[in-house]
C-alpha cells in the first residue's frame, strides 16, 4: 500500500480490537485513528491504566508518514515487541494512527522470534478490524451569493464531488461547502460563469475526507 502524502493519506477508520492466545499467554491489540502526537500519548496512558494489572502494554504510534514515530517494549527483551508493532503500521502504509498490544503472561517465555510473531500478529489483528481507509485533502470554502444562485449551486456542487455544508440565510445566502482538490478549480470556474462573477468563493479551510 502506498505511503501517506500531502493529498492523500492512509489511516484507520476506527478502534479496533484484536485477540490471541500464545502458549497461555493472552496478547490484545488495540488500533485507533489520532491526529496529533498528544492524541496518541494520552491513548497509551488510558490503555496502560485500564489494563495496569498486564504484564506488558507494547505500543507504537506514527503520524504523517515518518514525520513523528514512536514505539515501547514496555519491558519485553530489547526490539522484541515495540518495532514489530510499529512495522505493522509501515508495512501497511498506515499512518495518523496509534497501537497498544496488551500481554497477559502465561508462564511460558516465548523466546525474541515468538515475542516479534505475536506482537506483530495481535497489531495486525488490530489495524484490520479498525479498516483501513485513505483520506484525501478537500478545501472548505464559503460563497456569498442570491437566492436564486444558491439553488443552482446546490444542484452543481454533485456533478464535482462536493458537498454542500452549513447555509445562513439573510438578504443573501452564504453557503459552505467541501470539494476535492482536483475538482475544485472546475467548480469555482462553473460557480463564477453562473454568476456572472458577481459570486466570489473565499477559502476558509481544509479537511481530509474517506475516499
Amino acid at each position: 500500500m502506498n505511503e501517506s502524502t500531502a493529498e492523500r493519506r492512509v489511516t484507520l477508520e476506527r478502534e479496533g480490537v484484536g485477540k490471541l492466545e500464545e502458549k497461555k499467554s493472552v496478547f490484545i491489540g488495540r488500533a485507533k485513528p489520532i491526529q496529533t502526537e498528544e492524541e496518541a500519548l494520552t491513548y497509551i496512558r488510558e490503555t496502560k491504566a485500564r489494563f495496569a494489572d498486564a504484564r506488558h502494554n507494547v505500543w507504537a504510534y506514527r503520524l504523517q508518514g515518518d514525520t513523528a514515530m514512536r514505539c515501547s517494549d514496555d519491558g519485553e527483551p530489547q526490539g522484541s515487541a515495540g518495532i514489530p508493532v510499529l512495522d505493522v503500521l509501515r508495512k501497511s502504509g498506515v499512518s495518523d494512527a496509534v497501537i497498544v498490544v496488551t500481554r497477559y503472561f502465561g508462564g511460558i517465555l516465548l523466546g525474541a522470534g515468538g515475542l516479534v510473531r505475536a506482537y506483530s500478529a495481535a497489531a495486525k489483528l488490530a489495524v484490520d478490524e479498525a479498516h483501513i481507509i485513505t483520506r484525501e485533502k478537500c478545501t472548505v470554502w464559503s460563497v456569498t451569493c442570491s437566492y436564486s444562485d444558491y439553488q443552482r449551486f446546490l444542484a452543481e456542487l454533485p456533478k464535482y464531488g462536493a458537498i454542500s455544508g452549513e447555509t445562513d440565510f439573510a438578504e443573501f445566502v452564504t453557503l459552505r461547502f467541501t470539494v476535492r482538490e482536483e475538482t475544485r478549480e472546475g467548480l469555482l470556474t462553473r460557480m463564477r460563469e453562473m454568476s456572472g462573477g458577481s459570486a466570489t468563493a473565499k477559502r476558509i479551510g481544509e479537511v481530509f475526507l474517506a475516499v
